[in-house]
């Protein structure tokens, strides 16, 4: 095409000066009509074929970096053009030249959607989808937002049964003595203000600020001594829980061969009330005044103690999925309180030191377009039992107080708008220790 292009160019040029120097004849003229005519003709399709060119390296760019799981929403979306509706047409006047590039050749500017060049591909495959933004957000693992205030609302359900026994055994078979069924239903709902502020693009500072209200119903069975009799009583409470700041700190950027490794830290500040010096409410006694059942006239709202945490989180995009990891500990430290027991005809201060818990995680998310995803996970936490110590007393461990809360998770992340998205979380419990089951919505908005 060029080569023919160029020999037309000389033809017209040669009959131009020719035309200059002799007299023109009949026939001259008419092959210069005609040479000019086909000169223009070719130019035209010359400049068609050079925009194609340039458009099907543009896409095959773009599929590239599709393929690659790197476009954002509009590359994807972004229908491929025909040649017929993205090129301009060219004038057909003889003296009419396409715009030439730096490379001499049309410059013809990029549909909609797609990289124009070789750098604008790569940029775009270092782009993250907004699918995974969202995951690496909620995984605490997102680096490139200035700020983001995020609303949340979890719904936890637990409800735990206890056979108590108060007696002893007549022939190793028959039981002489009391047999009662203790029950306790609880429901907590809590609301999380939380803001995130991206300090550097390798610091994120949180703060994340619940207000807690829970129901717990107290169940008793053989009540008044009738096997058949069951005493309840309902307590509320609600108030401001423990505020948590935190940091995560981006250690290993993602390599092909390597997650992102961020450590988080923070710390837990006893805001919320503590369980401790509540007064509890009698409702039954024995003839020899020993208390059979008793409540707390109100649902505590925090720990009691602060509390300091370290860990490291893990994430690998493998499009279409997103691996990632979590392991920490938490450390509790000791606090003091005017009263210690539970018991409510008694006033006992000491010293309360909560159990350190170990807790790790592991989950996977599938990106199942631009704004959706899905994604499955499971969080264990070990605590130690904790120990209580009362004034001039040595220290002794709570029996039952060590736990093992483990969770099965399912969670959607779907993108709002370009600011803001709902998350949705339900989990379920593994152990007798977890709750029931908890459902969680956050929507999390970046300013």
């Amino acid at each position: 095409m060029a080569l023919r292009l160029a020999v037309l160019t000389a033809l017209a040029t040669t009959a131009l000066v020719a035309a200059a120097q002799d007299a023109p004849a009949p026939g001259d003229e008419a092959e210069l009509r005609q040479l000019t005519e086909d000169l223009a003709e070719l130019k035209a399709a010359y400049a068609q074929e050079v925009r194609r060119l340039r458009e099907l390296d543009m896409q095959v760019q773009a599929l590239q970096a599709r393929l690659a799981g790197k476009v954002p929403a509009a590359s994807q979306a972004a229908p491929i053009a025909s040649t017929a509706t993205v090129a301009a047409p060219i004038a057909s006047s003889p003296s009419a030249t396409p715009p030439a590039g730096a490379d001499g050749q049309q410059a013809a500017s990029p549909p909609a959607g797609y990289a124009s060049t070789a750098a604008e591909a790569e940029a775009a495959r270092k782009e993250i989808p907004r699918s995974v933004a969202d995951v690496k957000q909620a995984t605490r693992t997102l680096f490139d937002q200035r700020l983001v205030i995020e609303n949340g609302l979890t719904y936890n359900r637990y409800d735990r049964k206890q056979l108590t026994l108060n007696g002893f055994l007549a022939l190793d078979a028959i039981f002489l003595g009391s047999i009662a069924i203790e029950n306790v239903e609880s429901d907590t709902l809590n609301y999380n203000l939380a803001a995130r502020w991206g300090v550097t693009p390798r610091l994120t500072l949180n703060m994340d600020v619940p207000y807690v209200a829970r129901k717990t119903v107290y169940q008793k069975g053989g009540a008044g001594g009738a096997a058949g009799a069951i005493a309840q009583e309902e307590t509320t409470g609600s108030g401001l829980g423990d505020i948590t700041f935190s940091g995560n700190f981006l250690m290993l950027p993602e390599t092909p061969g390597r997650p992102e490794t961020v450590l988080n830290v923070g710390i837990t500040t006893p805001t919320g009330r503590e369980p401790y010096g509540i007064p509890w409410t009698v409702l039954e006694r024995d003839d020899d005044d020993f208390i059979r059942f008793a409540v707390p006239e109100e649902q505590p709202t925090g720990n009691g103690a602060w509390q300091a945490s370290v860990g490291v989180s893990a994430v690998k995009t493998s499009d279409p999925a997103i691996l990632y990891g979590n392991i920490g500990y938490t450390y509790s430290f000791e606090s003091s309180f005017d009263d210690i027991d539970n018991n409510p005809d008694t006033v006992n201060p000491g010293d309360v030191k909560l159990g350190d818990s170990f807790y790790f995680g592991a989950g996977v998310a599938f990106a199942f377009n631009e704004r959706t995803s899905f994604s499955m996970s499971l969080s264990n936490r070990l605590s130690a039992r904790a120990r209580t110590r009362y004034d001039g007393q040595p220290w002794s461990k709570v029996i039952g107080s060590d736990a093992n809360s483990a969770l099965f998770n399912l969670g959607v992340t779907y993108a709002l708008n370009d600011h803001a998205t709902m998350v949705g979380l339900l989990g379920i419990g593994l152990t007798p220790d977890a709750p029931d089951f908890t459902l969680g919505f956050r929507v999390p908005y970046s300013l």
